[in-house]
């Protein structure tokens, strides 16, 4: 697997391969298989992966959180709502979502856990999103997420091992 700064700099070389094969899996995968292997490499490589010791997409990438969650997220931090929106929120994005006011993350500790524990936001919980369904779809983000997370990174490889994919 890929040292989390290397990432970025691997993906890049491999960004064209990374979109032909993207075209490939588009015309020829079956979406109902295409999410099982993409759930299959996800559980095995993500079981003993500490993302603690990665957190690229903390690092890349503003936080994320739905306005539903806000409460709850100060709640947790022990602050009112009106602190938590003036302390760590920018703005909303198209889908109503809060943005956080610096990239990276706000909530990153040092140690690579989240300042927000068990109410972390749902869209960070699953990134890279590489076991959710319907992939063959979203086959965009995945690549996004290649190029920022070494376990995303490993499954398309391995995905275009298991299709013989040459570029």
């Amino acid at each position: 697997m890929l040292a989390p700064r290397k990432v970025k700099f691997e993906a890049q070389k491999k960004e064209r391969e990374n979109f032909e094969f993207r075209t490939f899996l588009k015309c020829n995968a079956d979406e109902k298989k295409l999410d099982e292997q993409f759930a299959r490499l996800h559980n095995e490589l993500f079981a003993n992966y500490d993302c603690n010791k990665c957190r690229n997409c903390c690092k890349m990438y503003h936080g994320s959180i739905p306005t539903m969650d806000v409460e709850k997220a100060a709640c947790y931090l022990g602050i009112s709502i009106e602190e938590f929106t003036e302390q760590y929120l920018a703005k909303k994005d198209t889908e109503g979502n809060w943005k956080t006011k610096h990239k990276p993350c706000d909530f990153l500790q040092e140690d690579g856990s989240c300042k927000l524990g068990n109410c972390k936001p749902e869209n960070c919980k699953k990134f890279p999103y590489t076991n959710q369904p319907e992939r063959l779809w979203s086959l965009y983000s995945v690549l996004d997420a290649v190029s920022v997370c070494p376990v995303a990174f490993e499954i398309y490889e391995r995905l275009k091992k298991e299709y013989g994919f040459k570029k």
